[in-house]
């Protein structure tokens, strides 16, 4: 089997079509045929089965997929490395991310590196989970990830700094007119404002683990998917909401109010491979511009 060969049944299975993936590779449909079904042969069965709305994979397709995905990522991978390191003009940088932090923290990182490296263009990978943001990492999607770190995590991993989380209302909202952090158990008879993406903690969800250490359960009002939509619910006079400070930055009337105990979670650039080059460069601005120290209110 060749690295070829993978890179057609990765782009047949990600276009779900013989034709359109034989336009994306620019080579016709009947050579990318042969080419899969000399793979076929090669691994000893059928990897893709024709459905009535597309491609799909068979058992044996579903278990080769990921190592080839891995194969021809990590490939592309290491031809913009050594471009790097020769110092060669241009190319490219895939990051991987949450959603949370791509619409947060990192939009003047990404700002700052168009003003510093004009030729290396960026690609954003955003995911809603840790889970969905390692998985991606371990098929060799993007270059460098920026989030918490993955429990057992094999490559390495840089320390970027700390997310703030604090409890954001609405300026209308008589907590927002508090001087200093404010005691969690105060809040045992509000409002809150979930997000489904919340982490869990010793298996709760974290909103639930750190009141009950209050002594409280927290009261929901509403349930969205993500902490954008969330914090809007809170400014909008639904409840309180606990999030990264920096998701209130952009939303007009929001407030961030500390807690006496703060709430911070680290935040780390990893990769499969070490960070050197571009690679590192993007680590170092991002501990610079999006986790420089907490949020003064």
């Amino acid at each position: 089997m060749s690295l070829r060969q993978m890179e057609y049944l990765v782009a047949v299975v990600e276009e779900e079509s013989f034709t359109r993936a034989a336009e994306l590779l620019n080579v016709t449909q009947s050579a990318l045929s042969h080419q899969i079904k000399a793979l076929e042969r090669d691994v000893g069965g059928p990897l893709l089965e024709r459905r009535p709305r597309g491609i799909g994979l068979t058992p044996m397709g579903r278990a080769y997929l990921p190592h080839a995905e891995l194969a021809v990522r990590s490939a592309v991978q290491a031809r913009r490395a050594a471009k790097a390191a020769a110092g060669a003009a241009g190319g490219e940088l895939h990051v991987a991310s949450l959603h949370a932090l791509a619409v947060g923290v990192l939009p003047p990182v990404f700002a700052r590196w168009r003003r510093t490296f004009p030729a290396v263009r960026l690609h954003l990978h955003e995911y809603a989970t840790t889970d969905e943001l390692r998985d991606h990492m371990e098929r060799g999607v993007a270059d460098i990830a920026v989030g918490p770190c993955p429990e057992d995590w094999h490559g390495p991993v840089v320390p970027l700094g700390h997310e703030e989380i604090m409890v954001i209302t609405s300026a209308g909202d008589p907590l927002a007119a508090h001087r200093g952090p404010v005691a969690l158990t105060g809040l045992a008879e509000r409002d809150w404002v979930r997000c489904g993406l919340e982490p869990l903690v010793e298996g709760k969800r974290w909103l639930d683990w750190v009141c009950e250490r209050s002594g409280f359960t927290p009261r929901t009002a509403v349930w969205t998917e993500h902490s954008s939509t969330a914090v809007r619910m809170a400014v909008a006079g639904l409840g309180l909401v606990a999030a990264p400070v920096h998701m209130a930055r952009d939303v007009p009337g929001a407030v961030a109010v500390p807690v006496d105990r703060p709430w911070r979670r680290e935040q780390t650039a990893f990769a499969r491979v070490g960070l050197t080059g571009i690679t590192a460069a993007f680590a170092d601005l991002c501990r610079e511009l999006a986790f420089p120290g907490p949020d003064p209110r």
